[in-house]
């Protein structure tokens, strides 16, 4: 409203019209510029969407040899609560040294693990044994929970989500510190053979899961990891689920996707059993499988030894939730798809050995015990 005095506009009057148009130009040019910048951004990823992409699944400048999965029944007591089997898991973290340091099978190499053991009043370095340290090839080791993380996951339903109960939040800090306390471990043997490990834990490098299927894993973690001389040691882990709240990720999932994006050379599965057997192999007369062989639609066929119906019948332990040996074949199946080979070995044995030196990439030998998964091409 314009106030006049005897039909005469007040002064500023046509100034306040001025601005106002003015407003109104402007505010009908900022619709216009952010108009035009939502069409740009659908036709095209902006540089933060293009830079998360590239992160996400990131180019390693040396070529992955070998993802390593240590399952949790070969290097724990899986019927005693996080109890570590010692014994295997010093002979497994000794035999990726063999293969992982050129030169190292026949002399230990200066350890990494500085902190403070049971039974020694401090710590102890000799710096002189660190002038130059042997190179290692590139490995990624990855191993489950066993006897850690398991029961709390199952007692809660970490697994089936619902993190509004209380219960399950619970649980799902439980389950954390549990296989969080694991994966030290893993890394201190490692460490002790002179090996420059990194514990990564999943949650923590934001991988998270949508109804169980990996919806997000930043893998560039991993990759500065590699490219820095380190090996990253990751864990089945408990992870947000952006359907269910919570879920938990086992650690052949993760290889998996380690593999599809990361293309090692070959897999090794390191477990408590020669390999995957007809049946469970405390039946009688169970059958290991020598070799499986991979078809273009995913489905799958034993090729050695023949068998009559093909039929292969898998069990899972109570407090397992993670699929257990099916999952493990079913995720081999699909890195196999890639023309990646995968090799299922009992750990600690000479049989191992061979599989993680890459001797296998070629015909199995008789004398070899295991089970080699590969593509049918």
């Amino acid at each position: 409203m314009i106030l006049q005095h005897a039909g005469i506009p007040v002064k500023g009057a046509s100034s306040l019209k001025g601005r106002t148009r003015r407003a109104r130009r402007r505010a009908k040019r900022e619709s216009l510029i952010k108009k035009a910048s939502k069409q740009r951004a659908r036709r095209r990823p902006t540089s933060t969407v293009m830079e998360q992409q590239r992160s996400e699944h990131p180019s390693l400048v040396k070529p992955l040899r070998c993802i390593v999965k240590l399952g949790g029944a070969a290097i724990t007591c899986k019927n005693d609560l996080e109890k570590i089997n010692e014994t295997h898991l010093e002979m497994v973290a000794t035999q990726l040294r063999q293969v992982m340091i050129s030169g190292s099978s026949s002399s230990k190499v200066p350890g990494m693990d500085w902190s403070k053991r049971n039974g020694k009043l401090g710590i102890s370095v000799n710096v002189d044994n660190y002038q130059e340290l042997l190179e290692s090839s590139s490995f990624i080791v990855v191993h489950g929970a066993g006897s850690f993380g398991h029961f709390q996951a199952s007692q809660s339903g970490v697994h089936k989500g619902g993190l509004e109960r209380p219960i399950v939040k619970a649980g799902f800090v439980a389950t954390r510190i549990s296989v969080s306390t694991l994966n030290l471990e893993v890394v201190r043997a490692l460490a002790r053979e002179g090996l420059p490990s990194l514990g990564l834990s999943p949650f923590s490098c934001g991988w998270s899961t949508r109804g169980k299927n990996i919806a997000s894993a930043n893998l560039s973690t991993v990759a500065k990891a590699l490219d820095s001389g380190f090996i990253p040691v990751l864990h089945g882990d408990a992870v947000l689920d952006e359907l269910q709240g919570c879920t938990i990720l086992s650690g052949d999932v993760i290889i998996r996707h380690l593999a599809e994006h990361l293309k090692p050379d070959y897999v090794v599965f390191l477990t408590d059993v020669s390999g995957v057997y007809d049946r469970p192999p405390t039946e009688p007369d169970a059958v290991l499988l020598k070799e499986i062989a991979v078809r273009e639609d995913g489905s799958w066929s034993v090729v050695k030894p023949p068998l009559e119906d093909n039929h292969v019948k898998m069990t899972a332990a109570a407090h397992d939730t993670t699929g257990g040996m099916e999952t493990k074949i079913s995720e081999a199946a699909i890195i196999a798809k890639l023309g990646i080979d995968v090799y299922i070995v009992q750990a600690a044995t000479t049989h191992s050995i061979r599989a993680l030196s890459g001797e296998l990439k070629g015909n199995i030998p008789d004398d070899w015990l295991g089970t080699a998964i590969r593509f049918a091409g």
